[in-house]
């Protein structure tokens, strides 16, 4: 799977992008990720978001006890690699049939959430026990909601290209290719939201600081992202109104 953000829709934490990035790597000019994408995966579907970026997804070359999935519902496109182990409890939370997979339990969350629901996001996040990796993005707010199971389960990276869009896929080489030396694993028991950034919904209440990384040759590329023990932050949805969208205060 691959998912390429422009730097409007997803703005990368700071310590992603190196210092030397090459200036000529833009993983959305000219779709140069998505057709170099298609030409690994031929069967490969892409979707054009317009000036949000692109999704990309293939069922080629899976784990299958990793499977990808992918739906599109109402506004909502979201990218699934993996599975979920209580789905039928969730299924009954969300008020789903009993047709619903992982895929579908995703988007309900997140519309849940948008549409404000009862818990925190770190809580819905919680809920979901499995092995897992999404991408999810709202079309009417222009919103990302990307995650990582607690134990890093699903090969997931991130990173990000010279003009600052934000790349995820599971290949690492995909995301090399867009993004250089620029990129990480994307982190475990965290999500990353267009207004919140990158959060642990693990440890909620603490920071996240960027630790650079640095290969073989000694230098940087990208940053792994831990949580910070000794910081804290204000637990909680915020509540600006009734009439207000999760999607773009949390």
């Amino acid at each position: 799977m691959l998912a390429v953000f422009d730097k409007s829709v997803a703005t990368i934490p700071d310590g992603l992008q190196t210092p030397q990035q090459d200036p000529s790597l833009n993983a959305l000019k000219d779709a140069a990720l998505s057709r170099h994408f298609t030409s690994l995966h031929p069967s490969a579907v892409t979707i054009n978001l317009g000036g949000s970026g692109l999704i990309s997804y293939s069922i080629d070359k899976q784990n299958p006890l990793l499977p990808r999935l992918f739906a599109v519902v109402d506004d909502l496109f979201c990218l699934f690699q993996g599975h979920v182990e209580n789905v039928a409890p969730l299924k009954q939370q969300y008020g789903l049939n009993k047709t619903a997979n992982e895929v579908t339990i995703v988007i309900e969350a997140y519309r849940t959430l948008r549409d404000r629901g009862p818990y925190p996001a770190d809580q819905v996040m919680r809920d979901l026990q499995g092995k897992f990796a999404f991408i999810l993005y709202d079309s009417t707010t222009k919103s990302t909601f990307i995650a990582a199971d607690a134990d890093g389960s699903v090969p997931f990276f991130w990173g990000a290209d010279s003009e600052g869009h934000l790349v995820l896929s599971d290949d690492v080489e995909t995301v090399k290719k867009g993004c250089g030396k620029s990129f990480a694993p994307f982190p475990k028991g965290c999500f990353f939201t267009t207004s919140g950034g990158l959060r642990s919904f693990e440890h909620p209440l603490n920071e996240l600081k960027a630790v650079p990384r640095v290969d073989s040759s000694g230098e940087m590329c990208g940053a792994n992202f831990k949580v910070d023990s000794g910081s804290r932050k204000e637990s909680g949805m915020p509540r600006v109104g009734s009439a207000a969208n999760w999607s773009q205060h949390y």
